[in-house]
This record gives C-alpha cells, structure tokens and sequence, in this order.
C-alpha cells in the first residue's frame, strides 16, 4: 500500500503503476484480483439462488400467498345457504320416500297369535 502512495503521489496516471525506480506495483493487482473474486462470488451465489428458485417454486410461492382462511368472506353468501337447506330438504324427503318404498315390498307379517283358554 505505501508503495502505491508513493507512486500516485509522483505525478501522472500512468505512473501509479510504478513505484520508484520503474518497479511494479502489485498492490493495485492484488486489489483487482480480490475485486473479481468477489464478483465472481456473487455471480455464483446468483446462478446458486436462481436454480435454487427454480427448483423450489411452490415452496417460495407458498411463502407469499395468503392463507385460505383469510380469502374466504366472513358472511356467508344467502343464496349458497339456501342451496345447501334445499339440497338438504331434497335428501330427507328421498331417504323417507325410500324407508317407505321399502315397507311397501315387504311382504307384511303375520303375527302369531296364541290364545290360551282356562277351562
């Protein structure tokens, strides 16, 4: 580092690259490689995090969907709960209409009677 304070503070652009005495300053390529390093870790961490997404759409779509329970309106709608007591008024009277049909095809019963005479 002081070799490259040394050689910016000799004058023009082009010097900075050389310290005293036309040497080569290897600070200002040390810094380009840790910057590239660090580019090239964040693209990878990009490509990671992309495939990642990919994989794992549903997993990260659930995180910002709302609940179920949140969509549905608190009040229920009047024409669906009169549907559903028709529907059920219409389910009731075929479960009797069939407990009557069925007692209609049953043969009926005889009961036996015994009569017990005291004599």
């Amino acid at each position: 580092m002081a070799a490259a304070a040394a050689g910016g503070a000799g004058g023009g652009g082009g010097s900075a690259a050389l310290g005293d005495g036309g040497a080569i300053d290897y600070s200002v390529h040390e810094a380009w490689n840790e910057a590239t390093n660090v580019y090239l870790l964040v693209v990878l961490a990009s490509l990671a995090l992309l495939v990642y997404a990919r994989r794992n759409k549903r997993r990260i779509l659930r995180i910002f969907t709302l609940p179920p329970a949140a969509e549905t309106p608190p009040e229920p709608n009047f024409y669906d709960s009169v549907k559903k007591i028709r529907l059920r008024q219409q389910l009731e009277m075929y479960s009797i209409a069939r407990k009557y049909e069925q007692q209609q095809q049953q043969p009926p019963k005889q009961t036996e009677s015994v009569q017990l005479s005291v004599e």
